[in-house]
């Protein structure tokens, strides 16, 4: 993830008071609001490292056969994370 916690907790924020704010949604519990829609970014945005690290793994398990076929790490890297994002559903 490229962004920290702490600007991520702030986006979240931002992006409820500009909700509110526009009477685009209404509530009486904005610190839970702020709360959820921060946990959901957070989980967005770190979508992809968690790809990554299961890439890492399944490569990890695969790695003796790849130095025997002569796989490039790169092109399998990127094969195998394209498969997960289409399994999960992600945008990457």
């Amino acid at each position: 993830m490229n962004f920290s916690k702490d600007y991520v907790g702030y986006l979240g924020r931002k992006t409820v008071k500009h909700l509110i704010d526009k009477n685009m949604i209404r509530t009486d519990h904005v610190a839970l609001v702020n709360e959820r829609v921060s946990a959901a970014l957070l989980d967005e945005m770190t979508v992809e490292d968690r790809i990554n690290d299961e890439v890492r793994l399944i490569m990890e398990a695969y790695q003796e056969e790849m130095r025997r076929t002569g796989a490039s790490y790169q092109e399998m890297f990127k094969r195998i994370k394209q498969e997960l994002a289409r399994k999960y559903k992600a945008v990457l």
